[in-house]
């Protein structure tokens, strides 16, 4: 029996509840969605992203995104994500020129990307191993699973084995060995409405399994919330089981948590240039604070320091329990 979310406390009355200052800090990090298209259709994929999907960032706005990284030398990180990030046909070029910036380059990469190419223009994406490495490219893998059932049947049949796979190859070419400089870290998300476990035993687990099974390594693990947006919450709501996820994360609120959110040193951008707090925001288009710059084109750094963050019911999947954020548990 499901209970009703409709007497709950929204968000912003749980961050007055306790107090709490939830202010931008300075930004560290540009996230830049730039594409949706992607060789896989997950279940719980938040972007909605597959391969009949056509949303791709112009180089105009790949050339801005560049000048802003210059611009302001202490936005360090560049994360790209999509979709499949490798898929819009400037990623390349934009990953090169921000390395030259001195920017530090993550790429939220599905491994299988590798294997299975561009399923519209069929262009080969074979050489991505070779590609990062040359130019020291953060990776950041989506391994639901160290098992076959569970991983593919989050992200599909077939999945786990490429996975598997393409980990070998990074693995190669020494991503996830101590000494190599080349980070490879992994991403795990509950195979559905569950909270994450502890990430240090999750990751303990994992790099044993691995290495026993398939002599892989990496560097860390995380471990995040399925937040329930668009895909994740469509199966919920089809199963009944919405509420009951939403009464879960309101219930297991952490305030220490919530002061590390992402939204608060990160600025997310959209394929058009348009900006968000944080990537599922962007997915849900709630657009930033009026007083705010609204695109990349007029991108003001002191300008979203004053910013306010716009919240919603799913940002309770950021502060539940040990929080999530894109770079895993925060608390």
């Amino acid at each position: 029996m499901n209970h009703s979310t409709q007497n709950s406390p929204t968000f912003s009355e749980k961050v007055t509840e306790f107090k709490l200052n939830l202010s931008p800090v300075p930004i560290e990090t540009l996230q830049v969605n730039i594409t949706k298209l992607c060789n896989q259709a997950c279940r719980h994929c938040h972007v909605d992203s597959s391969p009949k999907r056509t949303e791709q960032m112009s180089k105009l706005t790949v050339d801005q995104c560049l000048s802003v990284l210059k611009t302001y030398p202490s936005i360090k990180n560049l994360d790209l994500t999509g979709g499949a990030p490798e898929l819009n046909p400037h990623f390349d070029y934009m990953v090169e020129k921000a390395r030259a910036l001195g920017k530090n380059v993550m790429v939220r990469h599905n491994l299988t990307v590798t294997f299975d190419g561009n399923p519209q223009t069929k262009e080969s994406k074979t050489y991505l191993p070779d590609f990062f490495a040359k130019n020291k490219v953060e990776v950041i893998s989506s391994l639901p699973y160290y098992q076959e059932f569970f991983t593919d049947k989050q992200r599909g049949r077939g999945v786990f084995n490429k996975s598997i796979e393409g980990l070998k190859r990074l693995n190669a070419l020494g991503y996830g060995k101590e000494g190599t400089g080349l980070i490879l870290n992994l991403v795990y998300n509950p195979v559905g409405p569950y909270l994450p476990p502890s990430q240090i035993t999750l990751q303990a687990d994992y790099k044993k399994e691995l290495w026993q099974k398939f002599e892989i390594s990496f560097n860390k693990l995380f471990a995040i919330t399925n937040m329930p947006i668009h895909r994740f919450k469509d199966d919920l709501e089809r199963s009944g089981g919405l509420d009951d996820y939403m009464t879960k994360l309101i219930n297991a609120f952490n305030p220490q948590s919530a002061e590390g959110i992402m939204c608060r040193n990160l600025i997310s951008v959209s394929y058009d240039g348009t900006l968000y707090d944080c990537d599922f925001n962007q997915m849900l288009e709630l657009p930033l604070d009026v007083k705010a710059p609204r695109t990349i084109f007029n991108f003001d750094l002191a300008a979203l320091a004053k910013r306010n963050i716009t919240f919603e019911s799913h940002c309770f999947g950021c502060t539940a329990g040990s929080g999530s954020s894109c770079g895993g548990v925060i608390s």
